[in-house]
């Protein structure tokens, strides 16, 4: 315990901001003392509160040093049952405390032992006779090292009482929805009273769980589509432009663009030629064709004078995506560059002068883009590729690129990319601010991918194979296994696997390729790949996006019981994008657990990026899966929006028409849920 048990205490070492947020620090689970089961009644396996007298107590030694106390039912009509209880680790306060005479009060489970049933380490308090029962179940509460369950519930309990629980929400809104008030909502998820509908309580399905819940969300919605709203109040670059030159670029590729390309770009278009800043996220299955639609969405800045920045996570993937727009925006005579860490000295001031004067159009590049020395002339549009593996802050600093001092200034328009497909109730919750366009067609000429799972006992007979698979004239990655999310143990494993292949494999060409080579190496190790002068190719997840090798038809995923279903959807998709049948083998240890089983045979069955998705959210919960720690997002503590898609769905239908009529519940609602607001929320 802290030697601080103030209320403050507590509440910093809860990592809560405010003493009125301990209001909100709600039981994780709660335990039944308001009743006494008598020692005699009581049962091996059940957890039940018993009272007696200590009739005996002594440290023994052996087998361990422990404090054993003897005690006898207390109550003198009844048979004089005994029950033991040990402690394993006491003070000297303890012994003097715990002696004969001593009525005491035990809470924990039952369980057979040498002289007889016993507790170890129970709950307990010292009573007299006539000390009352608690009226109310007992709450336990999340907790952190060195502070105990009882300073929790007085920290909380002083909260409580100090706390505003005024409804921020109208009675006739809660009851046309069937919601109890906050006030009545906290107190009993605090303090159920006995008889309250545990299951309920621990399914979080009780109506005062409802009710948190429905406040959380509704909290949410106001402050996205507040921030929405905000937006909309912006100016930006109305870009009209750009028909002609995207009927150029569509006449001249070798492939007809999906229905759901066109209609993507349709509504980008109409976006941009707003005076409010687009606020669009492009999400689309592995290889459906973002690329094309971005290249697309070039055009109309290109052809009104204005510029582009393009930016994506790895020097790996902004490279594919710089060839990719240099290939088809070039021969439209729009001028693009490449910015990363690799390019330096004259060259990097080059291209730094050419950003500055206007002169590049499109600038595509890494981190490298958001430098204090990057400055662009006249940027209208910014695309971020892969968005939730950067966060709000750098996706802001990329849009200020293009924005003066001017108090008059434009802001530029913001189109999000992302591969991994967002389930609909994540897209109503926690990305109700943006606009969503979805890519639910692959070009003609993707095949699916063969997904086999086999186990690391037959890793030798996988790599014999892949002798005669490449001898064919295909290629192949060898993807090696997180190893505790650690660069330095990960590099580790990779090059000791591409030396068991060099050896293993004398006739092939096999090349390494991972997140510690510089940049220049990583270009000249992909290069290679694609050019046909490397076989195998050893990597890490760091081929995960972008990578286009259309002669790579196998992958094997070495440990792929490590990884999750979005990464190893991600890559899965290297593979399948030429003639050839393509295979991805799933290497698991072993033994499998069960949910790793689950989450292998999901990917084996399915190749649709949505289903995978939902199948993602629903194992890892939605927080992680959006990304929302590193997005900067609003943390949903308590409702989950695949559960509770039916209160979603009200509190967005409240959240409009109290902010459409004022209401000045919502600045009450938001100061109570999100009392440190969502700074990089506009982003």
């Amino acid at each position: 315990m802290p030697r601080d048990g103030s209320v403050e205490a507590v509440r910093k070492r809860l990592g809560y901001a405010s003493t009125a947020e301990l209001v909100l620090h709600l039981p994780l689970r709660y335990e039944d003392e308001t009743r006494l089961t008598p020692i005699a009644a009581a049962r091996a396996g059940e957890t039940v509160t018993v009272e007696g007298v200590i009739v005996q107590a002594a440290v023994h030694t052996r087998p361990r040093r422990q404090l054993v106390v003897e005690l006898v039912e207390a109550a003198p009509e009844s048979p004089r049952a005994r029950m033991f209880f040990r402690l394993l680790h006491f003070h000297p306060g303890q012994v003097a405390q715990l002696r004969p005479g001593v009525r005491v009060r035990l809470h924990g489970q039952v369980r057979p032992g040498f002289f007889g049933d016993e507790m170890v380490h129970p709950r307990y308090r010292l009573v007299r006779a006539d000390t009352p029962l608690p009226r109310t179940l007992t709450p336990v509460y999340p907790s952190v090292a060195g502070i105990g369950q009882t300073t929790i519930r007085r920290a909380v309990e002083a909260a409580l009482a100090d706390a505003d629980l005024a409804d921020t929400l109208p009675q006739d809104l809660l009851a046309r929805l069937g919601l109890p008030g906050y006030a009545e909502a906290v107190r009993l998820l605090h303090h159920p009273p006995p008889g309250c509908d545990l299951a309920a309580l621990s399914a979080r399905t009780h109506p005062a769980w409802r009710r948190l819940k429905f406040d959380e969300l509704l909290a949410q919605q106001l402050s996205l589509r507040r921030h929405a709203r905000a937006r909309a109040r912006l100016a930006a670059p109305s870009l009209t432009g750009g028909d002609l030159l995207a009927q150029r670029l569509l006449a001249g590729l070798p492939f007809q663009p999906t229905g759901a390309q066109l209609r993507a770009w349709a509504e980008i278009r109409a976006d941009l030629a707003r005076s409010r800043p687009m606020h669009r996220l492009l999400q689309g299955d592995v290889g459906s064709g973002k690329t094309l639609v971005a290249a697309l969405a070039c055009l109309p800045a290109v052809a009104d004078g204005w510029q582009v920045a393009v930016m994506a996570p790895t020097e790996i993937l902004a490279e594919q995506l710089y060839g990719k727009l240099r290939e088809w925006l070039a021969a439209l005579g729009v001028r693009v560059v490449w910015l990363a860490a690799a390019v330096k000295g004259r060259q990097r001031r080059a291209v730094l002068t050419q950003i500055a004067a206007g002169e590049a159009q499109v600038a595509v590049g890494t981190h490298a883009l958001i430098q204090d020395e990057v400055r662009f002339a006249r940027l209208a549009l910014a695309i971020v590729d892969e968005q939730h593996r950067f966060g709000v802050e750098q996706r802001l600093t990329l849009r200020a690129k293009g924005i003066n001092p001017h108090p008059n200034a434009l802001t530029p328009h913001l189109l999000m990319m992302s591969a991994t497909p967002i389930p609909r109730s994540l897209a109503m919750s926690y990305y109700a601010d943006l606009d969503v366009s979805t890519l639910d067609e692959l070009p003609p000429g993707r095949r699916p991918v063969m997904t086999k799972l086999i186990g690391q006992r037959r890793r030798a007979e996988v790599i014999a194979r892949l002798r005669d698979y490449c001898a064919g004239g295909a290629q192949a990655y060898w993807v090696c296994p997180l190893v505790e999310e650690s660069d330095r143990l990960q590099l580790k494993a990779a090059e000791a696997t591409y030396a068991e292949l060099v050896q293993a494999l004398p006739g092939l060409r096999v090349g390494l390729i991972h997140g510690r080579l510089k940049a220049a190496q990583k270009a000249a190790v992909m290069q290679a790949f694609k050019s046909g002068e490397i076989d195998l190719l050893v990597a890490t997840t760091v081929i995960e996006v972008g990578v286009d090798v259309p002669n790579a038809a196998l992958m094997v995923i070495e440990h792929a019981e490590r990884m999750g279903l979005a990464q190893l959807h991600q890559l899965r998709g290297r593979v399948g994008r030429g003639g050839r049948e393509s295979v991805c083998i799933l290497l698991y240890g072993e033994p499998l657990g069960a949910q790793a089983r689950q989450r292998l045979r999901v990917l084996r069955a399915s190749q649709d990026g949505f289903s995978i998705a939902r199948e993602d959210l629903r194992l890892r919960g939605p927080g992680e899966f959006t990304g929302a720690r590193q997005a900067g997002l609003p943390m949903l503590r308590f409702a989950n929006p695949e559960l509770d898609v039916d209160l979603l769905q009200t509190a967005r239908v409240v959240a409009e028409r109290l902010l459409n009529t004022g209401d000045a519940a919502v600045e009450r609602h938001l100061a109570r849920w999100l009392p440190r607001g969502l700074e990089f929320l506009q982003g």
